[in-house]
């Protein structure tokens, strides 16, 4: 099943964000999600990430006909926190790319040699 974003609301600290599922054997219907902002600010989230991972909440959890509201936990945010620090832990212990020094190192600015 496919969730498209149909939009947000903000009640107090929350971000609600709305999504529409897309099924070709059953009608749409609507689907919310909320996230703590300050959640998300504390495990470094960025606020244009939280639809994506919202999103993913949907995609995770088995949708059935009686629940459609759902919350983007702190287990969740950890979780993905997680994930991006070891991706750059990963990027910081990469070496990067040797370049063999050229022979026309400087000849640019240097000029004619006599």
């Amino acid at each position: 099943m496919k969730f498209v974003l149909r939009g947000f609301r903000q009640v107090t600290t929350f971000r609600v964000f709305t999504f529409e599922s897309l099924a070709t054997e059953r009608p749409r219907s609507l689907f919310t999600v909320q996230a703590d902002l300050a959640l998300a600010r504390r495990y470094g989230i960025p606020l244009q990430d939280l639809p994506l991972l919202c999103r993913s909440v949907l995609e995770r959890i088995p949708v059935d006909g009686s629940e459609r509201s759902f919350s983007f936990t702190e287990a969740d945010m950890c979780t993905f926190a997680d994930g991006v620090a070891a991706r750059a832990a990963e990027a910081k212990q990469r070496k990067p790319p040797r370049r063999p020094p050229s022979e026309n190192v400087g000849v640019a600015w240097r000029g004619p040699q006599r």
